[in-house]
Order: structure tokens, then sequence, then C-alpha cells
């Protein structure tokens, strides 16, 4: 279960991160059209377009049809996509198979999140959330790999191709692997079909038969149906918490692609060479991967929220500081750090996002997450464009980034704790034996009862009766 979800993210970060790989030889080959850079740049957002799009749709169907459905769904989806890009000749195909295939994208994301956190153990939630979305990083490493040492041989088609392999191998693997969520059945009434899971896979039922409901502050006299999907994180129990986590996740992506596509050049600007500009998105990536794994097992023993903040902290703070460098070697370290405040943070974002609603709720949560953030990994570009554009120089633009991490640290700093779950049983309930209520004892001073009732007893009809003399 955790290799199919795991690789899925892997697979997502590879889309990407694969279309700035192959930009240079599309805008060089003409293989699809006449490319500019604003028409490579708009084509670079209709990827991430789709993913919101994918992740609020996983919302709304993802807590009625299952994990299990949407996520095998989204796979054939997604692999079908990168394969009908590898094969187009028009800037409009282009475009149009890149916002799908994003779609594809965006479900795997929100579905993932609900799969680890409902199958992950309780007390490694986080760890399993860390190693999972640390794919879309090692996914982006994947793809430039594979692009600096295949591109020349199987040429940019190759490469989309190699996109669609989960087609091939991950599929039947979902297929024959991934079981549906046990909370998720439960949560739907089906509690037979939720125990024959547990009994086929393994699974101990009194933590996967145990479903979390939140408990209002006043209990209702009319009992009344569970809110669910968006309807139930917009309420009066989640809606604070949803609102700080959407900015969470809008900065943090807001930062990753804002970053990942300017980074080299605000480097060459402070004087890196080209080939030291990339380094830097080397050191951003790496430190994402493996610091977010770290910040992992801290969050674990600490709380993801309190580690969030702090990595957002240290991302405003190594951003801010970069600036002050005339040197380049000394800069890698600090953009080291600010990938685990950035990138590794929004690996993190989904684990607290997926523990923070209910079963009722939770895929719905992590799509908010996941397509609300995608907002802000349209936006950052376009930001750090307007930075490049209008000549504010490397300075201005590590500050910007370095308030806007400071801004997500004070986020996740207010969100409220989750509302207390309380568990119910999917066992039925036995009904309460009757108590009869316990036999009273006459007062003392009260007659017997045998000369009570004679007492009050009304007189024979004969004892009015005349006599005769």
């Amino acid at each position: 279960m955790l290799a199919v979800v795991g690789i899925s993210i892997l697979f997502d970060g590879y889309d990407l991160v694969i279309y700035g790989a192959v930009l240079t030889t599309l805008m060089e080959g003409g293989e699809i059209g006449e490319l500019s850079p604003a028409v490579a740049g708009t084509l670079g957002s209709y990827a991430l377009i789709g993913v919101l799009v994918g992740a609020l749709s996983a919302g709304a169907v993802g807590d009625r049809l299952g994990r299990r459905k949407v996520m095998i769904t989204a796979i054939v989806w997604f692999s079908l996509g990168m394969a009908l890009t590898a094969s187009t000749t028009s800037v409009f195909m282009f475009g149009l198979f890149r916002f799908l295939t994003g779609i594809g994208v965006g479900i795997i994301v929100a579905t993932g999140g609900a799969i680890i956190a409902e199958f992950a153990p309780a007390n490694r939630r986080n760890l399993f959330n860390a190693i999972v979305y640390s794919g879309v990083p090692a996914g982006g490493v994947m793809a430039s790999l594979l692009a600096i040492w295949l591109e020349d041989a199987i040429g940019w088609r190759g490469l989309f191709f190699i996109g669609a392999s989960p087609l091939v191998f991950l599929l039947p693997m979902a297929i024959f692997f991934l079981p549906e969520s046990p909370r998720w059945l439960v949560s739907r009434g089906r509690i037979a079909d939720a125990e024959k899971l547990c009994a086929s896979r393994g699974l101990p039922k009194g933590q996967f038969l145990a479903i979390d409901t939140v408990k209002p502050a006043h209990e209702p006299r009319v009992k009344v149906a569970e809110k669910t999907g968006f309807a139930a994180i917009f309420s009066g129990s989640y809606l604070i918490g949803t609102i700080l986590i959407g900015v969470m996740s809008f900065i943090g992506l807001l930062s990753t692609y804002g970053l990942n596509t300017w980074l080299p050049k605000i480097m060459e600007s402070n004087g890196a060479t080209a080939e030291d500009s990339l380094y830097s998105l080397l050191f951003l990536n790496g430190g994402a991967v493996f610091g977010g794994l770290i910040a992992s097992w801290i969050a674990d023993r600490i709380g993801a929220k309190a580690v969030i903040t702090s990595t957002f902290a240290l991302a405003a703070l190594s951003l801010a500081i970069l600036p002050q460098f005339g040197s380049v070697a000394p800069m890698y370290p600090l953009i080291a750090l600010a990938g685990i405040g950035v990138l590794g943070t929004q690996v993190l974002t989904y684990g607290l996002t997926a523990n923070y609603f209910g079963t009722s709720a939770r895929a719905a949560g992590v799509a908010w997450c996941a397509g609300f953030g995608r907002l802000g990994g349209i936006f950052g570009p376009a930001i750090g464009g307007l930075i490049i554009g209008a000549g504010l120089g490397p300075t201005m633009a590590f500050y910007l980034f370095a308030g806007a991490a400071l801004i997500g640290g004070v986020a996740t700093a207010l969100i409220p704790p989750a509302p207390r779950p309380t568990k119910r049983s999917s066992k039925r309930r036995r009904p309460a034996p009757s108590v009869r209520p316990p036999r009273t004892k006459p007062p003392p001073w009260s007659p017997p009862r045998a000369k009570l009732a004679r007492a009050t007893a009304a007189p024979p009809e004969s004892a009015f009766k005349p006599t005769l003399a």
C-alpha cells in the first residue's frame, strides 16, 4: 500500500519538473509550434491549474466513492495524460493535455494523503507522510537526471512516455495490493465489509473499526446526519483551522514553485555562473528530501504544527541572510536549509492536514490543502517573473520570499487544536439489561397490608338491610 502511494507521488513530481527540463528543447525545436517565453510560461501554469482542479475534485468524490476507486482512476488518468502529451504536435493540444494530466496529479496528491493517514500507525503518521511526499522533490531529481542522461537518445517525447509508464506496472500493483480503507467503510456503514477486510489483511480491529466524529459544543436534542466532505471542513468545528491550513499550504507552494522556477536566475543576478546556479536547485531539492525526513521524525515526537512553524522560520531566516554573501559556495548550505523550510515543510503540511480532520472530512481536508495551495504554486512563478522583470535585483527577491515564509509560519502557529474526536465503535451495542426498581419497604408506622385492606374495604350489602322484629 505504501509503495503504491509513494510511487504515484514520485511520478507526480516527475511530471511537474520534466516540463522545465525539456523546455529549452521545446522552444528551440519547434516540434509543437512556435513557443515564445510568454507562451511557455503559460503552458507551465496549465498543469498546476489542472492540479488545483483535480485536488478539489478528489475531495468532492473521495469521501463518497472511497479511496481505492479514486486512486486507481487517477493512476490511469495521469498515465494516459502523459502519453497523450508526448504525442501532441501543436501548442494548443500540448497545453490541453498538460491541464488534463494535472487533474490526475491533483487527485493522486489529495487521495494519497487520506490513504496514508488512515493506514499509518498513529505514532508514525508524520514519518509515513514525509516518506511518501518526499517523492515530489525526489521525482524532480529523477526528471532532471533522466533528462541529462536520455534526452539526446529518446528526445522529449520519450521522456514524457516514461511518465506514462505507471500504466504498465503501477496500475496492476494498485489493483492487487491497494485495499479500501476500513475506516472509510465503517464511516459509510459497511461494517461487515470492514471486518472482513481487517481479517484478511491482518489489521487490528481496535484501530481500524473505530471511526472518529467531531463532538459539538452543545449536544443537539435531535440527531442529524453527520456532515461529510467540504460541508464538514467549512462547518463551525473546522472553519478557522481550514482557512489557516489553506494559507499555510498556499505560502508553501508559492515559495516552492517560485524558487524552483527563478532561483537559478536570481543566483546568476547575484554573480553565479550558469552551472553554479543549477547546483542551487540541487541543494534546494536535496535539502527538502533529507531535511523533510528528519523533520517528520521530530514531528512524530513533538507534533507537526511546531515543526512546520519552526521550519518556515528557518526558511525565512536563511533566505534573508543569503544576500549578505558575495561568493556562491557559502550560500549552498543556506539554500539547503531554505529547501527544508519550503519544500520539506510542504511534505509535513499534508500530514498535519490529514491528521487534523476526522474520517468523514479527511479527503476533503487534504484536497483543500493541496488544491488551495496550488493557487500559490500558480502565482509563485508569476511573482518571481515580476520581480525579475521589474529589475528589483536578487536582494529584494530573497527578502520577498523570506517575508512569504514568515507569513506561512505565523499562519501555522495560529492553527487551533483539532476538534476533539469521540470514538464510535462499529460494533452493535447490546441493549442495556432492564433493571427492576428496588422494592420499597413500608414505613414502620403503616398498618399491615391485610388489616389495611379490611379496614378500607366496602361493608357488605347485608350490613345495610333492616332487621325484622
